[in-house]
């Protein structure tokens, strides 16, 4: 069966009107989806030991000219972001890009997948309904006992190495 324009106009499919849409240009969607080609900051916790793990990891995979790692625990780390809190980098996970949006928790862990080549488009499925919401549990669950699973770093102070108290 060969078909032409009449014929899908027919079935009730319509050719757009005005001009052509560019492939090129994505739509902004309320969870904006532009993927940011600057530098992006991972405010982490220098405490936590599988929080210094992720961040070096993500910044081995990345590269020191796209992500840059800020610990916040150091003194002075998050007065250039006055938006985050001490408290709310405690429960979750920064990434700033270099637009100045800010995510945090599974929604940063989105951004910085949305960047990797190939497999970008995997990020998205964090935004489907029911998705985003398990997601966001499991990250919370796993940030508010992060310590206890993974561990704390040792910290040097004046060149002698200490474990933190819990």
């Amino acid at each position: 069966m060969r078909m032409n324009a009449s014929s899908l106009e027919f079935q009730g499919w319509r050719p757009p009107r005005g001009p052509p849409a560019s492939p090129c240009v994505l739509r902004r969607a309320p969870y904006d989806p532009r993927v940011s080609t600057g530098v992006m900051t991972v405010l982490y916790d220098g405490d936590c030991r599988f929080c210094t793990r992720s961040a070096h990891g993500i910044q081995r995979r990345f590269g020191r000219a796209r992500v840059a790692l800020r610990n916040f625990q150091e003194p002075g780390a998050l007065e250039p972001y006055p938006t985050v809190t001490h408290d709310a980098a405690m429960k979750k996970m920064h990434v700033v890009l270099a637009d100045g949006r800010i995510y945090a928790g599974a929604a940063a862990f989105a951004r910085i997948v949305a960047s990797l080549r190939f497999i970008g488009w995997l990020a998205y499925v964090y935004y489907v309904p029911g998705i985003k919401q398990l997601a966001d549990l499991g990250y919370a669950i796993v940030a508010k006992y992060r310590y206890k699973l993974f561990g704390r770093t040792e910290a040097c102070d004046g060149g002698t190495c200490h474990l933190h108290g819990a």
